[in-house]
């Protein structure tokens, strides 16, 4: 089991990911993060990061090409989970869980959701896991088609071109220390996912201590 969690590790560690298979493979990941129920497991913004850093060195596409095909990328992934989750409906919630889905995540998903609405789209982009179910939330709850790509394109556009623009204006910058800021971009990404968890949790808690009396 270790050894299999260790393969996994190793076969989606990003920059190994960026050496062996190019800016395809970066596009393909971006896309399947976005909206694919079975991409939530993929390295989003630590991705995005090196890609912004490799196309600074030359490794990758120009900036200049990169930017609208990552930008084309993440707005794809989400139209599709939208898609998906208009035609598949509530049975979404009825799935058993398997190794490439757990009925958690589309429950966080949906607390998200439920909780901030439209701009939940764009929210949840900076959110890890919460970013790949909340396109298929918003199809699921029958969101209007216009609103959801109009917040589709800002999600989009301020997260892969933003954060990718950090990798290619300050990559090189802190080339040294590159590791440890992907680190904490995505440790800021998880706080707002990890505060949401812990409200809930208290207030799944009153809620019973509530009905027990």
């Amino acid at each position: 089991m270790r050894a299999n969690v260790l393969a996994l590790l190793d076969a989606i560690d990003p920059e190994r990911i960026i050496k062996s298979f190019g800016t395809l493979a970066v596009l393909l990941i971006v896309f399947a993060e976005s909206g694919l129920f079975f991409g939530f497991f993929l390295p989003g913004d630590s991705l995005l990061i090196l890609a912004g850093y490799f196309s600074s060195t030359g490794d990758l596409w120009p900036i200049q090409a990169l930017l609208p095909a990552l930008f084309l990328a993440a707005f794809a992934g989400d139209q599709v989970g939208y898609l998906f989750g208009r035609k598949v409906g509530p049975a979404i919630f009825k799935r058993p869980n398997s190794r490439f889905f757990k009925q958690e995540n589309v429950d966080r998903a949906k607390t998200y959701f439920d909780k901030h609405g439209s701009r939940s789209i764009v929210m949840a982009r900076f959110v890890p896991v919460v970013r790949t179910f909340t396109p298929i939330i918003a199809g699921v709850s029958d969101m209007h088609y216009r609103t959801f790509v109009t917040y589709n394109a800002i999600g989009a556009f301020l997260w892969a071109v933003g954060i990718t623009s950090i990798g290619y204006f300050f990559g090189e910058r802190f080339e040294g220390a590159l590791p440890f800021v992907i680190v904490a971009v995505v440790i800021i990404s998880v706080v707002p996912m990890a505060f949401e968890i812990r409200k809930a949790r208290i207030e799944a808690r009153e809620h019973q201590a509530e009905a027990g009396t």
